[in-house]
């Protein structure tokens, strides 16, 4: 194998590769001897089909399954003799196949993972703020909870529905006249004054008794789900059946019981240790970010336009994807498209810096992710599909690539740890409101 450099640039690197015609040939010859002696042909033993035969038949597709292991093997030979640490996958193109006797000829580009000068953290202000459940939290949730269990009570008076009542009614929502999918359906509740599906369902129901029937016109949201309503007119057929007042069940020990719970004290530790474990969560996101905020301002290395390029990309899809569904940040909105690109390519820029800071930081700390923590993040990400655990199991296991998705936020958080206990850390308390209240990224 001969190689030649033909760029170094900053972090790009390109070289030539050529693979001599005769250690091509060799090798070819070497895997048609293999070849031949498993190959199977009508009118022949097994092992005894003629090496012009086997040529004929094999010698194309042969020549093309060497070449492409030669290619591997010297990409791979190149980055252990060059210490190269690439960034992406290399690209390599083939310029001349080796057919015809002639060498094999290809070349390699890529870029390289830049030198990182670890920043000495120690020291640095950090502060982990921390919040108390109040009581008000805990009491506001249960009533949620006991709203979301009421029970409904038949108004005997005959009288029009008014907000607060609840209507029991059947519905047909056309289109351009036609009845559409999924806008047909009979005995459901509807509170008057409350959340509708449609912004001005609900609310063009009120005055109706039952066995009232009207015809209401509502406009879907732009960013509604079913994108053939999305921002258009349709019309419902309303038919009332009852009217009715929702009755929010008594906060005590039987209510808890028919949750499943011993006691209305079992409900108020649950979810406080909910709330703690929210708290705890939103403490850890904010230590973090003034962490990685500060290692920002001590990055002084290049990244690696091809993988800004990557990042950039995914961002820019979600980005397209809430303007498509008219939920981009108004902020965001605003702007014209020019200054929203160039915003996110530094937030794609940062987060490069960052993610190789840190992933130098646990090569060089040897911070490794168990495979007991693998386990558990499988788990966890099972856990989110019920029913279909096995499912999920299943492809983690036959896909190595999703596993490394799994180590990689691992690992962050390792490190994340392993600098935090570095810093000086300040601790904090403050309300619910201030700990939520997360900075925008430096």
């Amino acid at each position: 194998m001969q190689v030649k450099p033909i760029l170094n640039e900053g972090l790009k690197r390109s070289f030539t590769v050529v693979v001599p015609a005769a250690d091509l040939q060799g090798r070819c010859e070497a895997r048609l001897a293999e070849v031949s002696r498993d190959v199977k042909l009508p009118g022949f033993r097994p092992g005894k089909v003629p090496a012009s035969v086997v040529k004929q038949r094999f010698g194309e597709s042969v020549q093309a399954e060497v070449a492409e292991k030669l290619v591997q093997e010297s990409v791979r030979k190149l980055l252990e003799d060059e210490a190269i640490r690439p960034a992406m996958q290399p690209q390599v193109d083939v310029v001349s196949t080796g057919t015809d006797g002639k060498d094999l000829e290809f070349k390699i580009e890529m870029e390289v993972l830049p030198e990182i000068t670890i920043p000495d953290v120690s020291g640095t202000k950090l502060t982990r703020y921390s919040a108390k459940v109040a009581d008000e939290v805990v009491e506001k949730a249960l009533r949620e909870v006991a709203q979301r269990n009421r029970t409904f009570e038949a108004i005997e008076e005959n009288r029009p529905a008014v907000k607060g009542d609840v209507l029991n009614v059947n519905f047909v929502g056309k289109k351009e006249g036609t009845p559409f999918e999924g806008g047909t359906a009979d005995d459901v509740n509807v509170e008057i004054g409350g959340e509708g599906f449609i912004p001005g369902f609900a609310e063009q129901m009120e005055g109706m008794k039952p066995g009232d029937e009207r015809v209401i016109t509502v406009t879907f949201p732009e960013n509604y789900q079913a994108a053939e309503l999305a921002g258009k007119e349709v019309t419902f057929d309303i038919k009332a059946n009852a009217l009715k007042k929702p009755v929010d069940p008594t906060i005590d020990d039987e209510f808890a019981k028919g949750l499943g719970l011993e006691s209305v004290e079992q409900m108020r530790k649950l979810i406080t240790e909910q709330a703690e474990g929210e708290y705890k969560q939103l403490s850890r996101m904010r230590i973090k970010r003034e962490l990685l905020d500060a290692l920002a301002e001590k990055t002084n290395f290049d990244a690696p336009e091809s993988m800004v390029d990557a990042e950039f990309a995914q961002i820019w899809s979600r980005i397209e994807e809430e303007r498509k569904n008219g939920t981009l940040d108004e902020q965001d909105a605003a702007k014209d498209e020019d200054t929203l690109r160039a915003d996110y390519r530094k937030i794609a820029e940062r987060r490069v810096k960052l993610g190789l800071l840190l992933a130098e930081i646990g090569r060089k700390q040897e911070i490794q992710v168990s495979q007991e923590e693998l386990l558990s993040a499988m788990q966890q990400e099972a856990r989110r599909y019920p029913g279909q655990e096995q499912m999920v199991f299943e492809f983690f296991t036959k896909n190595p690539q999703a596993i490394e998705s799994l180590r990689g936020p691992i690992l962050e958080n390792k490190v994340v740890d392993y600098l935090i206990e570095l810093a000086d850390v300040t601790d904090k308390e403050v309300t619910a409101e201030e700990l939520a209240d997360m900075p925008d990224a430096d």
